[in-house]
């Protein structure tokens, strides 16, 4: 009984900060949407990676009379990594450049989430492109940075 309850613990911890199916990663974040975002904006920033649009989807809807919840989406990224990650197959250029995303769901929880590199990797045919390999630590090192408190 007991191993049954640390079990399912363990798979609701995965199950909150990986979705494998849809080579999604996401972490809950301790910050409202608006201080996720700003964090990992300059966090980006930090690391020398060039913020292309910040887009902010709710104000978007707002602009049309519809409501949507917090939700932001950074697009960023280096052709340090991005163009070995095409060379091995320019068709990931649909994929680039790297984005988070934020948002707020309907608990009032807040989320960071990203496309991982590995499972873009997949998509194009070369799971084994060192670039996706590398970009994946990357994006990792970003987020504990973004997330940390």
């Amino acid at each position: 009984m007991i191993f049954r309850r640390v079990m399912v613990l363990v798979l609701a911890l995965f199950a909150g900060n990986a979705w494998a199916d849809n080579g999604m990663i996401v972490h809950k974040s301790a910050w409202s949407v608006a201080e996720t975002m700003s964090r990992a904006e300059q966090v980006v920033k930090e690391r020398g990676f060039t913020v292309f649009a910040l887009v902010d989807h709710a104000k978007g809807g707002a602009s049309v009379g519809e409501e949507l919840r917090p939700t932001q989406l950074l697009i960023f990224g280096n052709p340090k990594g991005g163009t070995p990650f095409m060379q091995c197959a320019q068709t990931v250029g649909i994929d680039l450049p790297l984005k988070i995303l934020v948002w707020q769901d309907a608990a009032g929880k807040v989320w960071l989430g990203y496309n991982d590199p590995k499972w873009i990797a997949k998509r194009h045919k070369v799971p084994h492109c060192p670039a996706a390999e590398k970009i994946s630590k990357g994006m990792v090192g970003l987020v504990e940075a973004i997330l940390k408190k």
